[in-house]
């Protein structure tokens, strides 16, 4: 086409040049020429667009085969691709079957991965929904569980477990006696091209496979569950390596006799450590896993260390860590030992490659061994605290003012003594001088009064007072955390106790005024412990030490107490209230009734009295003595002011009652156990009952005439004035006299 142009356009050029030289000379015929010319123009212009039309078609007919030659040229690369994947498949699946039937596990696992690779591959291709590749994508699969399953049987083999029946409760010692593993490294094959033995060539093909986690994970499992936890839990398991074959090796649990409790460190630590050399020694220590993708080299141990150790590095605390902690601190400093044992633990693991360079998890416990000691000594005093605030109260003993806390010697404060001894030799003389112009004060200052406190109370004082000189030879931060958890005592005390024995409380007097004493005797000496331990303890200035907490145990003490001085008068009332109001007494029943409640008043007096005799301090079992027995004295005399007719029957068995109130209401007032001692606090009455003279002037009233109360009187100044009002002692005379001039002329005379 491009030839056929060039010679058009010559023809053309040739024409025109012709043209123009005839028509040159010739100028007459111009319009002529000009005709011509355009008509020349118009042939040009056709001619160029047949040539141009020809040249694009020729141009799209080559493009055209351009294009079906490339993609019949692709379509061949892509078939030839496929062949070729196919024979790669094909090669890999034969050498594989191969090498599965001769045992080379490794090289089956390999050859196995290039076929899934070919697979791979022919997945990627457009066509890949073909039946042929589903067939293959299936063949791959199965073959990879074939070979998983082969290898899983060798691995059978090669470890194999005896554990106790799935009947038997994993309880004690004896359960755990069958436990055994049968290691069996296999030997060499036949091939000397396979020098490895069977065992690696195992855990290389699981590995290449991606299967080696999941398969050492199950054995970690089990070699935990039966083997390790076990032996860190029971003191009296051990392990016991032993050869049965050459190739064989068996671990077993064997039991000793031991009186131990919990296991000792290290002990545990060598028992771990033979199960664990025997595993590398026999199993893991022989090679390493190559990953021919990854580049990368992986050993067995390391994959089964991080499998087990968090889970075996917790229970070696918690059962055995734990129980190493010393329980006081002069032990702390042999602690040292264990640590050492810990870090040597740790290092045997490390070398072994069980575990990694920058774990250290039970060598930081036990270096922490301050902090762990004093949330162990923590512990174990709430603990024991809260077992002697739980028990019995009624066993008891007996304090006196010569009694004192055993506080034992504690170091002097640093500086302290020596300022002291200098300040006192600068001020000596004067401090002489000016102390012998001085009063003293008593040796029973600020010292208990006798009564009797909870053994158990007394006991939890002791406690108290041991974990504080423990804290005065601890470090800074556990002695802050002992002194806090003395102050949780006293704080658990105020909770747990009132609320533990608050039936018995109510129920039993006994125990209530034992709870009364308890209170105060802790209150006494919380005033004073902070100061004695201040100097020796690393705390801040400002801290509250225990004074804080003297005025709750006060009241606490004073509740107790009074609610069972509520019941005690409620009882009373309850039985003065069947005296049918005192009335009528010249009714042999109402007497007889009424005498019974004055009667069983007294009773339960007398009771009381002796239930508390030898708890109470003296003053305060007078006080309540008194108070009771000032209740129903009250309570009689209302009850005779609101009569409004007293006959002389009446008056006489009234008087009758007041006097038996009179002559026996002394004799409860038996604080002590010496009744030679106690005649002091009968004579005392009148100081502890409020209306006790009150009772002895109606008692005189109901046996008086008027002239006699009017003189008893004394124009309000005397005795009659001082325990009766004006119009009390004229309502008591309307009552006990008739109505006539020497009674109105009584009457006047009452005036204050």
């Amino acid at each position: 086409g491009l030839v056929h142009l060039t010679v058009v356009s010559e023809e053309v050029t040739d024409m025109i040049n012709k043209k123009y030289i005839e028509f040159i000379p010739s100028m007459e015929g111009a319009e002529e020429l000009l005709d011509q010319v355009e008509s020349v123009s118009k042939d040009i212009d056709l001619l160029k667009s047949c040539i141009e039309n020809e040249v694009q078609q020729n141009l799209h007919d080559a493009v055209t085969e351009y294009a079906k030659l490339k993609q019949q040229l692709e379509k061949n690369t892509a078939v030839i691709d496929l062949l070729q994947h196919l024979q790669e498949f094909d090669t890999a699946i034969e050498e594989y079957h191969r090498a599965l039937q001769e045992k080379n596990y490794v090289v089956a696992a390999k050859q196995h991965g290039k076929a899934r690779a070919s697979v791979n591959a022919l997945k990627a291709w457009k066509d890949s929904e073909l039946p042929l590749v589903r067939s293959l994508s299936s063949e791959i699969t199965i073959q990879r569980e074939n070979l998983i399953y082969h290898l899983g049987e060798e691995w059978q083999k090669l470890a194999v477990w005896k554990l106790p029946s799935t009947k038997t409760e994993l309880t004690s010692v004896k359960s755990f006696l069958k436990t055994a593993l049968h290691l069996n490294r296999g030997g060499s094959k036949g091939d000397e091209s396979v020098p490895h033995a069977l065992l690696p060539s195992i855990l290389q093909a699981l590995s290449i496979q991606g299967e080696l986690h999941k398969k050492i994970k199950l054995f970690g499992q089990v070699l935990f569950k039966y083997m390790l936890k076990p032996l860190i839990i029971y003191p009296s398991l051990v392990v016991e390596v032993s050869s049965q074959a050459e190739q064989e090796t068996v671990l077993s649990l064997q039991c000793t006799e031991t009186k131990a409790d919990h296991p000792d460190p290290s002990q545990v630590y060598t028992k771990v450590l033979t199960v664990l050399k025997t595993l590398h020694e026999h199993v893991f220590v022989c090679h390493c896993i190559q990953q021919a993708v990854l580049k990368k080299v992986e050993k067995v141990s390391e994959i089964l260390g991080d499998l087990i150790w968090e889970e075996m590095s917790e229970c070696i605390i918690r059962e055995c860590l734990v129980h190493s902690i010393p329980t006081n601190s002069s032990q702390l400093a042999e602690y040292s030992e264990v640590i050492k044992q810990t870090e040597d633990f740790e290092g045997s693991l490390k070398k072994m490659g069980y575990l990694a360079g920058d774990s250290a998890d039970l060598l930081k416990y036990a270096r922490n061994v301050n902090c762990h000691f004093a949330s162990k000594k923590c512990q174990d005093v709430i603990v024991a605290a809260r077992k002697l605030m739980t028990s019995e109260m009624h066993n008891t003993v007996k304090i006196t003012p010569e009694y004192k806390l055993s506080i034992p010697k504690l170091p002097s404060p640093s500086g302290g003594e020596k300022e002291r001894k200098e300040s006192c030799k600068k001020s000596g003389h004067y401090d002489q001088q000016s102390l012998e112009n001085e009063k003293q004060l008593s040796p029973s200052t600020l010292c208990l009064p006798v009564c009797r406190i909870s053994e158990s109370v007394h006991q939890l004082m002791d406690l108290a007072i041991q974990t504080l000189s423990e804290a005065v030879g601890s470090s800074p931060q556990c002695a802050v955390q002992l002194f806090y958890t003395v102050r949780n005592i006293f704080h658990l005390f105020y909770d747990v106790v009132p609320t533990y024995h608050k039936d018995n409380f109510l129920k039993l007097p006994h125990l209530a005024a034992i709870q009364h004493n308890n209170c105060m005797f802790i209150a006494h000496h919380l005033l004073t412990l902070g100061f004695q331990f201040k100097p020796h303890l690393p705390l801040k200035d400002g801290v509250a030490y225990f004074v804080d907490l003297v005025p709750g145990f006060r009241r606490l003490g004073a509740r107790c107490f009074m609610a069972q001085m509520n019941i005690q008068k409620a009882e009373m009332l309850e039985r003065l209230s069947t005296a049918r109001n005192f009335s009528n007494l010249d009714d042999e029943d109402n007497y007889s009734v009424a005498s019974k409640a004055i009667r069983q008043v007294i009773h339960q007096l007398r009771r009381l009295g002796k239930v508390w005799q030898d708890v109470l301090p003296v003053n305060i079992y007078c006080k309540a003595i008194g108070t009771l027995l000032n209740t129903a004295i009250s309570e009689l005399i209302n009850k005779i002011m609101m009569l409004e007719d007293i006959s002389n029957m009446d008056g006489e068995r009234l008087r009758t009652l007041c006097q038996t109130i009179t002559e026996e209401g002394p004799l409860v007032f038996n604080p002590l156990p010496d009744e030679n001692k106690n005649k002091k606090y009968q004579e005392e009455v009148p100081v502890y009952v409020k209306k006790w003279m009150t009772l002895k002037e109606i008692s005189m009233v109901l046996n008086a005439n008027l002239q006699e109360i009017v003189d008893r009187w004394a124009e309000g100044k005397g005795p009659l004035a001082l325990a009766f009002s004006c119009n009390e002692m004229k309502s008591l005379i309307r009552a006990l006299f008739k109505n006539t001039e020497r009674r109105a002329a009584a009457l006047a005379k009452i005036v204050k």
